[in-house]
């Protein structure tokens, strides 16, 4: 396995995701790990950057011993082509040599992009190649489709895993056999019987220094086009003919293609600020962040509403709402349903709503009969759930590109939030300030206010009791 990879932050996932695959037997025995960035590394470097963030116990030295004995570090310039021609001197001095399958991870911030590598036909194996890119793909919709043409310009598609790691937590993975192995649901997923469905991403953080990188992007590219917008396209798609790839990717191009752009009146925009009376890393607010432009008008939170067009789902108002420094840590996807037609009870029904047969927590697509609790830590308190990518990264061995982001659904959620984008950027108005972790709710009080607007109701009347615990 060969690696273009961008060593950042010591706790990026990707070192402590590569141990767990290899301490559980789910890596090959002769892989190999060979890093390249411009920065003047060794593996030494890595191994102590990288060792207090891999919550290893003592019992994992030997493995760990091991792991690291498999790695090697190349530095060079993303654009010279001198260092391909030495990483691919390191890659043939490896086992297998040019015959061995090579799997790149490309993790380069977005200045960086199209700067990334132009040589890399002098690294191609004559096994399998294959190159995992993360976000962001690009900044909109003219500079996604630049990127996506210079990557089919060096690889096919079937050899491109665009990765977003939320889908593959557990409960997205789940929505699939929630949705199509359950006949219950069937007849009510749909605009009769489904007022509005609301996706939430709440992050209890701020930008923690990082205020430079994401004052580049801002929430909505960085969570909402990509995160929320994927995660929402698996509530109104049809059954795919098979859960083949390919088949589960087409239907997701599908409903995204019936999206209409996001226009400025369904959208609310918020930048927290400090709190002096919460805990001191609440104190700061987004423009204390010394690597935080200032006056920058950069949104931490949005709210906004998607209509699909379709004959299923017309009407219905599918709300996205993300955001950081909020009251807690929580992915949520909440459809409530309408009202029952001739009420006879005085209006003292709250409105149902589907807070959701289940998959067997694991790697594997595994349908089990469950009760209709999903309480992960009490249905399946001996059960490791898998991390996001230390699945994904499996998958990319198997070569399944199910839970990866094709170049048609990566255009057609740009085509969404682009026009957005823009108008944003044009306008340049301050978002609307709320305090670290104070606002119940997620964002502004005005993110309620489009909420109610787009029909939803809340009632905060019930109170979920845990039957594990009574």
């Amino acid at each position: 396995m060969g690696g273009l990879r961008c060593p950042r932050c010591p706790r990026c996932p990707h070192v402590p995701v590569g141990r767990w695959l290899f301490r559980d037997g789910l890596l090959p025995e002769d892989i190999h790990v060979v890093g390249f960035a411009r920065s003047p590394l060794t593996v030494e470097l890595i191994r102590e950057r990288t060792l207090p963030h891999l919550k290893a116990s003592p019992e994992d030295s030997p493995l760990l011993e091991r792991f690291f004995s498999r790695q090697r570090f190349v530095q060079g310039h993303y654009g010279d082509e001198a260092p391909f021609r030495r990483l691919e001197a390191a890659l043939r001095e490896l086992p297998g040599g040019a015959a061995a399958h090579r799997l790149f991870y490309l993790a380069l911030r977005g200045a960086l992009r199209h700067r990334h590598p132009a040589h890399p036909e002098h690294c191609m194996g004559q096994g399998w190649n294959r190159i995992i890119v993360e976000k962001p793909f690009g900044r909109d919709l003219a500079s996604s489709d630049a990127l996506s043409a210079h990557l089919s310009g060096l690889f096919h598609e079937e050899q491109i895993y665009r990765i977003d790691h939320y889908l593959g937590k557990e409960m997205v993975q789940n929505l699939m056999v929630l949705r199509f192995g359950n006949r219950i649901f069937g007849p009510i997923w749909n605009r009769d019987n489904v007022a509005c469905v609301v996706v939430t991403f709440k992050e209890p953080f701020g930008t923690e220094g990082r205020g430079g990188y994401f004052d580049d992007f801002g929430i909505i590219r960085d969570v909402m086009q990509n995160h929320s917008c994927r995660c929402s396209a698996w509530w109104p798609w049809r059954k795919p003919a098979s859960h083949q790839p390919d088949d589960v990717r087409d239907e997701k191009v599908k409903v995204l293609k019936c999206i209409s752009p996001v226009v400025p009146e369904d959208v609310v925009l918020g930048q927290y600020v400090g709190n002096p009376e919460g805990p001191p890393e609440a104190h700061k607010g987004y423009l204390d962040d010394p690597t935080v432009p200032p006056g920058s008008t950069t949104a931490t939170f949005a709210a906004a509403i998607l209509h699909v067009a379709n004959e299923r789902w017309d009407g219905v108002p599918f709300v996205l709402r993300c955001g950081k420094a909020l009251n807690e840590r929580k992915a949520e996807v909440r459809l409530q349903f309408r009202d029952v037609p001739g009420d006879i009870f005085g209006h003292q029904c709250k409105r149902n709503e589907l807070v959701m047969m289940t998959k067997k927590p694991g790697l594997f697509l595994s349908p089990e009969e469950s009760e209709l609790d999903l309480t992960y830590g009490n249905r399946y308190k001996d059960v490791k759930l898998p991390d996001a990518y230390e699945r994904l990264i499996l998958d990319v061995f198997c070569g399944n590109q199910m839970h990866f982001v094709r170049s048609d659904e990566l255009r057609e959620a740009w085509r969404i939030f682009t026009p957005l984008l823009h108008n944003i950027e044009a306008r340049a108005e301050r978002p609307i300030p709320y305090v670290f972790g104070r606002y119940y709710g997620p964002g502004p009080p005005e993110a309620d206010e489009l909420l109610k607007r787009a029909g939803f109701l809340y009632e905060g009347t019930y109170r979920w009791v845990n039957p594990h615990k009574l």
